[in-house]
């Protein structure tokens, strides 16, 4: 059965960290690393989502590479996403500890891109599997 309540939470919690990111855009000077964390973040916790909706325990990683390649046994379109996913993944642990990260605002721009991509996708592919889940419960009712 279809875990819609956990997805959501899931959903809010990557939305709230894509907000975040562009809210920073607006900051002097701008935190290019912090940026590019939460895009990672995001995309990382929508891909997550899609996992709990496919009855899986989302495993406790931060490797978008390998979550796509998990998404991917439910539905070969997250191939679509695949770039995405190896443009964001370093993001998850460079910004995080003090080391020269020598990222520029056009990196930024990408993840953003790639970010909004993911959760564009994302929120479509699970709509139709909500969609696909709720008429497979019908045709179990009726038999």
């Amino acid at each position: 059965m279809v875990n819609i309540k956990e997805y959501k939470e899931w959903q809010r919690l990557a939305d709230m960290d894509l907000k975040t990111a562009e809210y920073l855009r607006e900051m002097k000077p701008l935190p290019i690393e912090i940026i590019c964390y939460h895009c990672q973040q995001s995309a990382e916790k929508y891909l997550k989502g899609y996992l709990v909706l496919c009855g899986e325990v989302p495993p406790k990683m931060h490797d978008l590479d390998e979550l796509c390649k998990l998404c991917i046994k439910y539905s070969d379109s997250f191939n679509n996403i695949a770039d995405n996913c190896s443009d964001l993944t370093a993001y998850g642990v460079q910004p995080r500890y003090p080391m020269e990260v020598t990222l520029d605002e056009d990196d930024m721009k990408q993840a953003l891109d790639g970010a909004k991509k993911i959760k564009s996708f994302i929120v479509v592919i699970i709509k139709g599997k909500i969609e696909e889940d709720k008429k497979q419960i019908k045709t179990e009712e009726i038999e």
